[in-house]
């Protein structure tokens, strides 16, 4: 049987009941991949045509846009079928760790905000953008956003208190510098496109803004200073507002970094402007976006919000990288 690769045009005589991943590193397929186990996201592949086995299910469920995509590393070829590969000149390999590490810092940002600092003992590699799983203890675990970028000595989170949240109470109550943390990652395809030469959008919800800083400055050291970042910060309220200091900081090293701070509920400080994200969005852009990226990360409500309306503005699914944050009663 059949496997068509799309956009390489390349075709493969593959055996049935052959892992996919397997198949395109055996070929030497470009193609991204990190935990090889089905949770960090990054070997997704469009199901272009033809069925697979899906981690023993035998449909996969389309996106809210209709297009199917299955993850290479858990999909059994049963017949022949085309996939996309997405951006085969934007692959990233950061085989998937556990590493220990001790925090060394806890910083209030806000009244509901931390900022996390913690000390591998192994250095982790992660694109700018991703995210790791950390655990504090036994059934203590949530996903957070790096902040820094992977040559830094230190791993950065910013944690948000989740009321009802185990997970948050414990960080925000119990957790003392010195303690152990055991982290795992890096996971998330919503990380820096380094080739990409256009301008770029980051929407940012709350603590959201931890993996947009993470692609400014990863943006900042591949050099990319040349090509426009617009970045909008959206809170609940001025008492959410946070990194603004970064934020400048980041602006003095890119002359082409904009930062928009966006409030819902009022009052708003000076410079500052009131309304939904999408509004400032709307505004700012009423045209076509063709040839911009954009990078939303935040609550789902917002990071669809935003999805919806710069895929109404030119930009192809393929052009936007998502990282939702769920809340969790962890």
């Amino acid at each position: 049987m059949d496997l068509h690769i799309h956009p390489l045009a390349r075709t493969l005589e593959v055996r049935p009941g052959a892992n996919l991943l397997e198949v395109l590193r055996e070929h030497h397929v470009p193609v991204s991949y990190s935990c090889m186990a089905g949770r960090c996201g990054t070997c997704r592949c469009k199901l272009v045509s033809g069925q697979v086995l899906d981690a023993g299910q035998d449909a996969i469920r389309p996106d809210s846009q209709g297009e199917r995509y299955v993850l290479a590393c858990q999909a059994t070829l049963t017949e022949s079928c085309a996939i996309e590969i997405p951006e085969p000149d934007e692959v990233v390999v950061h085989p998937a760790r556990v590493l220990k590490a001790t925090v060394t810092g806890i910083e209030t940002l806000t009244h509901d905000i931390r900022r996390l600092r913690l000390k591998p003992n192994k250095p982790l590699e992660f694109s700018p953008g991703q995210y790791a799983q950390l655990q504090f203890a036994p059934g203590l675990a949530r996903p957070y956003s790096m902040a820094g970028l992977g040559r830094d000595d230190e791993l950065e989170f910013h944690v948000r208190r989740v009321p009802g949240g185990r997970v948050t109470a414990h960080v925000f109550e119990q957790l003392r510098v010195g303690d152990a943390v055991r982290v795992s990652g890096p996971l998330g395809t919503a990380y820096l496109r380094t080739k990409h030469r256009g301008p770029m959008l980051c929407a940012a919800g709350g603590t959201g803004l931890a993996p947009i800083l993470s692609i400014v400055r990863g943006a900042i050291e591949a050099g990319l200073t040349q090509q426009s970042i617009h970045l909008y910060l959206g809170v609940r309220s001025g008492a959410d507002v946070y990194g603004l200091a970064e934020l400048r900081e980041l602006q003095a090293l890119h002359p082409r970094l904009t930062v928009q701070v966006v409030v819902v509920a009022g009052p708003a400080e000076a410079g500052q402007r009131l309304g939904l994200i999408t509004d400032a969005i709307r505004a700012d852009w009423p045209g076509s976006l063709e040839g911009w990226r954009a990078y939303l990360c935040g609550s789902p409500p917002m990071v669809e919000a935003v999805t919806q309306l710069v895929r109404g503005r030119g930009l192809a699914p393929e052009q936007i990288h998502a990282d939702a944050f769920y809340l969790q009663g962890t």
